[in-house]
């Protein structure tokens, strides 16, 4: 069985820009925006916006019986300003779970609230060997020890907070985008990279002429990361709901780059049989190359939907991302799978 051509240029292109996005959990609305604009030229395509910021595009179907979803999420790590210290740094307050050597010397933007930025970096705050000597391979980083130096003149608190910065403002890591041989390696691929596969399933299926086999919500979730994004927004007439996230590469795991894969449990338990079982079969018959795969130290917007009550089949697939929560790598060759999966699910 063949699926329509991908536009593989686009999606990276798309993924590219989605990435240069700044767009930590809370302050999601520039990316929200890029989507919105992607998804806008889809024939029959309805947009609107939960509440909370989320984006829910209705697709029309052959059939208008037991909708479907899929969800990505654009929300990523990051930090906001929990503290400005008496040398003039900030101390940040996590959003969403990472470990701080896995920043540390990563270059930031703190978004102010008179809506101008100022750069900066994540550092030690004892950071040279110069002066604290072997203290500085010695310490834990915790929240206590890690502060951003800002790119700007302060030397006190006051110097800092006349440059317009307060608690609450957002933290946005760089993302070091770089697409090379196949590879796309950046941060914040958990969960843009599948946010673009989603997109793109749907534009191959218009351009080929193609509708989904039923009514088929697409969900741009902003909460994620935080444990709540798909808690709300996806319509009650959904009866699927196929979670689309990156699937963790390393020691002990099936998934590798060069996959998409089908993870049938989390930390939240075994997602739907059923509806795992469907996914295996489309891959099947549609020859696209997938792992199956177990994550102990994972949780997903399906999980967050059943957790709110929502009355569905969940099932979750995704590429295959190294160094996941860290700065991450995936490969073209797993984007297409996930993507091409996407497609047949619509389809079928």
């Amino acid at each position: 069985m063949k699926l329509p051509e991908i536009d593989t240029n686009g999606l990276i292109d798309f993924l590219v820009k989605l990435l240069n996005t700044p767009s930590p959990t809370g302050f999601t609305d520039r990316a929200i925006a890029l989507c919105e604009t992607e998804l806008a030229a889809l024939p029959g395509v309805s947009l609107t916006r939960t509440n909370k910021g989320a984006l829910v595009a209705a697709l029309p179907g052959e059939s208008e019986q037991d909708w479907r979803a899929l969800t990505a999420h654009v929300d990523t790590l990051g930090a906001m300003v929990k503290e400005i210290k008496a040398n003039g740094r900030l101390k940040m307050s996590k959003l969403g779970g990472y470990a701080w050597n896995t920043v540390e010397g990563e270059g930031v933007t703190v978004f102010l609230q008179n809506g101008s930025t100022l750069r900066g970096s994540i550092l030690l705050s004892k950071a040279s060997s110069h002066v604290h000597g072997g203290d500085v391979n010695k310490t834990e980083r915790s929240d206590e020890v890690m502060e951003v130096r800002l790119d700007a003149k302060s030397a006190s608190a006051e110097d800092t907070a006349a440059l317009g910065v307060s608690v609450g403002d957002f933290v946005a890591f760089d993302p070091r985008v770089e697409v090379t041989n196949g590879f796309v390696r950046s941060r914040h691929l958990d969960d843009k990279a599948c946010v673009a596969c989603m997109i793109y399933a749907a534009k191959a299926l218009a351009e080929a002429g193609l509708m989904p086999h039923t009514t088929t919500v697409l969900h741009v979730s902003n909460y994620e990361e935080v444990g709540h994004g798909a808690a709300a927004g996806i319509p009650p007439q959904v009866t699927e709901l196929i979670s689309v996230d990156m699937a963790a590469v390393g020691d002990g795991q099936e998934s590798d780059e060069f996959h998409a894969t089908l993870c049938v449990k989390d930390s939240g338990g075994p997602y739907h049989y059923g509806l795992n079982q469907r996914m295996r079969q489309l891959a099947e018959d549609y020859e696209i190359p997938f792992k199956v795969d177990i994550y102990p130290y994972y949780g997903s917007d399906g999980e967050a939907f059943w957790r709110a009550g929502g009355d569905v089949a969940v099932s979750l697939i995704g590429p295959g991302v190294d160094a996941s929560h860290n700065y991450e790598r995936t490969h073209t060759e797993a984007l297409v799978a996930t993507t091409q999966w996407c497609m047949a699910y619509l389809l079928n």
